[in-house]
């Protein structure tokens, strides 16, 4: 097959191309040039596909209810969002149930190279093992102990892809918890948590070296208390992830945390919600009526019940507060790609990786979507094709 190529101003892993182009073949990029962009061109900005580890559902269809139906119509709405991959993200539930979505997950990843959308790459188990006290939004009546898990219980796999749980290393038996999901290749975050410092030392040491949303259903920063945030920022070697909608943190916040952490160490993430896509109205999601008002969730017990952004949001949002276009293609794809170990083909634009892109206009509006080589998403309004036969 013949070479095709997008041109614009590309985001690089060590920089910026001011005016180039992107050849690609077969779904993998093969060769990036310096070279004036045309009038068409101008004012667009190439990123790496977003990567988002973190996703509840949209467009109404909640992961944990969720069919192969289902999960392909997240996966383009998504795509038209920027998303190339992501996880879908379960929170507490009955085995049963957990098993028959991990079912249909695996149909997805079975199908979905052929469909015009984010690819999902593999599973996140949010909060089985949490702390009832900093339950946010889950259901404290599905979860577990690391009794549980000594006596032989198991979260179901997926035949395929990554495995990721959000946990509270202080539940009874909980670093022997890390432990076994760290020999068993899972990603752990630590995450719904009150843990002392000892506790979260522990935890890191087991294997556990990244943080779930952010300042959200943790313990916060006190001058006499650091707290698992203040941890987590006073450890170089922790990574975390952030909702950057400016419900779940302060812009102010937002900026102080990863300016502090630094962009190397930050993921951009979506929590989104079944609602996402929908506006405003009641929803019945996880077991109780959610509502949003003004881009704001709120479950029956006065939480917060995940967002109703999706990642290019998040990226507006990062542009508005002062992070350039490099900053944010590292906490929207490079980042969330190393953390789920699949920045061998994912997360930037360097030849050889598969040829996910996302080309931005000014604002950071998507205009475009490359999954795979593949246009699954392009701006009405655009007028000029933005893939060509090289």
């Amino acid at each position: 097959m013949g070479l095709t190529k997008v041109s614009g101003d590309i985001v690089l892993p060590n920089g910026s191309i001011a005016g180039g182009s992107i050849f690609f073949a077969d779904g993998t990029i093969r060769q990036i040039t310096d070279d004036p962009p045309s009038a068409s061109e101008q004012g667009l900005t190439i990123v790496p596909g977003f990567v988002d580890v973190h996703n509840h559902g949209a467009v109404g269809v909640d992961v944990n209810e969720a069919d192969l139906d289902g999960l392909i119509k997240v996966g383009g709405f998504l795509a038209a969002r920027g998303v190339t991959a992501w996880v879908p993200t379960l929170v507490p539930d009955t085995d049963e149930n957990y098993q028959r979505v991990i079912n249909h997950i695996d149909e997805l990843m079975g199908v979905q190279e052929t469909l015009p959308i984010a690819q999902a790459v593999g599973v996140h188990y949010e909060g089985a093992f949490a702390n009832e006290k900093m339950c946010g939004a889950l259901r404290p009546e599905y979860f577990k102990s690391g009794k549980w898990l000594t006596d032989g219980g198991r979260l179901p796999r997926s035949r395929r892809g990554v495995h990721m749980t959000t946990l509270a290393p202080e539940i009874d038996g909980g670093i022997e918890v890390i432990d076994r999901f760290v020999a068993d290749g899972w990603v752990v975050a630590i995450g719904h948590t009150r843990a002392d410092v000892d506790t979260l030392d522990l935890a890191y040491a087991a294997g556990a070296s990244h943080m779930t949303h952010f300042f959200n259903a943790m313990t916060g920063i006190h001058h006499r208390n650091v707290g698992v945030a203040g941890w987590g920022l006073s450890r170089g070697e922790v990574t975390f992830d952030i909702i950057a909608d400016g419900v779940h943190v302060d812009p102010s916040m937002l900026r102080m945390a990863c300016r502090s952490k630094g962009t190397d160490k930050v993921s951009l993430i979506s929590d989104s919600a079944a609602p996402t896509g929908l506006g405003d109205g009641s929803y019945e999601l996880w077991g109780e009526t959610i509502t949003v008002i003004d881009g704001r969730t709120q479950n029956e017990r006065g939480s917060i019940a995940g967002s109703v952004i999706a990642m290019d949001d998040a990226v507006r949002t990062m542009r508005t507060i002062g992070f350039g276009v490099d900053e944010i293609a590292r906490m929207a794809s490079a980042n969330p790609a190393k953390l789920l170990g699949v920045d061998d083909l994912r997360g930037s634009i360097e030849v050889g990786k598969r040829a996910d892109l996302v080309g931005l206009d000014e604002l950071g509006n998507v205009v475009f979507t490359l999954i795979g080589g593949r246009l699954v998403n392009q701006d009405t309004d655009q007028r000029d094709p933005v893939v060509r036969f090289a």
